[in-house]
């Protein structure tokens, strides 16, 4: 038997020392949820380094959300945070993997019959799911395609108002049809250059047809199984709320881009989700569905493309009447029949 290599043997030895450093400083009456929380969210890791490693990271997001929590129970917040299928990640990983909206610079924004509106004349709550108009929560994974997500929402939002048919469209087929509109596939890209591949191509699939893989392929658009179409689109006021709550009483739901770097963001349950600290620099694309007032507390319904394990069953109510608050009120668009 060959013996040993003494670098190998010291490297071992230091890893296994690393390791047992860092699983001392656990709280060991975390370790049952730990393993709990794993086996939940079918965790897998390649190594007990990456172990340690995730450990670490879901220890110290649990204190922030308990932290939160203690605090909206004082009457500090509006809203409450849950550990979720998110919470062995770093604040960078979110961020690439789940926040790579692509601010776009070529707006035409042509004038808007909301233009100078104030929402006055709206109903005071709108719920687009109570209609008919909103299909199930869907998960993007890994890949950076909420924009495709937010566009497929908002047509078959006009669909379903305008046929009686609720078809879920194919996300898929927007990540790999419309990189030359402007799009880049899971890195990101922006609604209204979806909306225009739509236009262009007469069609858009199925998700039954051209179901979601996570990642960029070949296009494989088949105009047999296109499902709606779209004859043009058109942005709401830039920033402004009032207009934006006008389109949701009017129009269906509607392609926001929002800022959802924000830890807090990740790990909502309930409430009002009011963070003071999220800014107008949006990296995510999401889909309004409706708005109200809850507890006092204007929102508007979010509709997001991280599961149903985020937030309540994958919606997200965000702050409505608060200085536009994570942007929300920056790109609204929405396609037309």
């Amino acid at each position: 038997m060959k013996p040993t290599h003494p670098g190998l043997m010291l490297g071992s030895l230091l890893l296994v020392s690393l390791c047992a450093g860092a699983a001392s400083t656990f709280d060991s009456r975390l370790d049952l949820h730990w393993d709990l929380w794993k086996k939940t969210h079918e965790k897998k890791y390649q190594s007990e380094v990456e172990d340690v490693r995730r450990r670490e990271l879901w220890e110290k997001n649990l204190m922030l959300i308990t932290m939160h929590n203690l605090e909206a129970s004082m009457g500090l917040h509006t809203y409450d945070l849950s550990m979720n299928h998110m919470g062995d990640m770093t604040e960078e990983e979110l961020q690439q993997q789940f926040a790579t909206l692509t601010p776009p610079t070529d707006i035409q924004r042509a004038a808007s019959p909301f233009a100078g509106a104030t929402g006055a004349d709206a109903p005071d709550t709108m719920d687009w799911r109570e209609r008919g108009c909103v299909t199930k929560v869907k998960m993007q994974g890994s890949c950076g395609s909420c924009w495709a997500f937010s566009a497929a929402g908002a047509l078959e939002g006009q669909l379903a108002k305008t046929t009686g048919k609720l078809v879920d469209l194919s996300p898929q087929n927007l990540v790999d049809c419309s990189s030359k509109y402007g799009n880049r596939g899971c890195n990101g890209g922006f609604m209204h250059h979806a909306f225009q591949y739509v236009i262009d191509n007469q069609g858009i699939d199925s998700d039954a047809a051209y179901p979601y893989t996570g990642y960029s392929q070949q296009c494989r658009y088949n105009p047999v199984y296109r499902a709606a179409n779209c004859s043009r689109y058109s942005f709401l006021p830039e920033g402004d709320e009032g207009a934006l709550k006008e389109g949701l009483a009017t129009i269906g739901p509607i392609s926001v881009a929002i800022d959802a770097k924000r830890p807090k963001f990740a790990f909502y349950r309930s409430g009002v989700y009011n963070d003071q600290s999220c800014t107008q620099d949006v990296n995510h694309g999401v889909l309004a569905v409706g708005y109200g007032t809850l507890n006092g507390q204007d929102y508007w319904l979010v509709k997001n493309s991280w599961g149903v394990k985020f937030g309540d069953q994958g919606y997200i109510r965000m702050s409505r009447n608060n200085k536009n608050q994570c942007g929300i009120a920056l790109y609204g668009c929405y396609p037309i029949m």
